[in-house]
């Protein structure tokens, strides 16, 4: 199937989420200075060819207008003739998605998340065990253990690519990419935005919880 089989009912109903999630994580402080981007996969899938709406660049994300998305294919070209750009982590999805085969990927910046990535840096992963939302991520033993992949933030984006590559954890939907921000995903942006509210819960404990044992013995 190519771009100009999906029907416009499908493109409309993935403008339309994108509208409702943009709102409500700006409305959270999520895209501080036009930061932060969006995406979400539409159509069929295969790893060599797909198609996905992805905010495009530089825009206020605060506000809603008819240039906030556009659709790019598997390897971030326009589907579409458009004047827009997509988001300059636009690469990062498409591995992303060429990896996981999600429905839905999102990335903000948050003071926690730049925190952690930091402060764990020498440790390229960010370790949290036994909370409770790590049940988000359909991960349901025990006292588990997760680590958050810590990813190197090169100001050529693409350079990070080969990073997804190698760090992915099939178990945890989400990458960090140092002093930058988190990627999530999941099968739709239901579970992608489930998976974001998680992480970013986690980040926030982690740091409070190193604050509060810092000294002891």
């Amino acid at each position: 199937m190519s771009f100009s089989d999906i029907t416009t009912e499908d493109k409309r109903r993935v403008l339309g989420e994108f509208t409702e999630v943009k709102a409500e994580f700006a409305s959270r402080g999520w895209f501080a200075g036009t930061g932060g981007n969006l995406s979400m996969r539409i159509g069929p899938y295969s790893s060599e060819r797909f198609y996905f709406a992805v905010t495009a660049s530089g825009k206020d994300k605060t506000r809603s207008t008819p240039e906030d998305f556009l659709f790019v294919d598997q390897d971030g070209k326009p589907c579409e003739a458009t004047a827009l750009k997509p988001s300059a982590e636009t690469s990062l999805h498409r591995e992303i998605y060429r990896l996981t085969g999600a429905g839905a990927i999102f990335h903000i910046h948050s003071v926690f998340n730049n925190i952690v990535s930091e402060w764990f840096w020498d440790r390229r992963a960010v370790p949290i065990q036994g909370v409770e939302l790590i049940k988000a991520f359909n991960i349901w033993e025990e006292d588990a253990r997760i680590d958050v992949p810590i990813l190197t933030n090169y100001a050529d984006v693409p350079r990070i690519v080969p990073e997804i590559t190698e760090r992915l954890d099939p178990r945890v939907p989400g990458l960090l990419i140092r002093k930058h921000g988190i990627c999530a995903w999941g099968k739709d942006a239901f579970e992608a935005k489930k998976h974001l509210e998680a992480f970013e819960f986690l980040f926030e404990y982690v740091y409070r919880w190193e604050l509060l044992n810092r000294g002891k013995p």
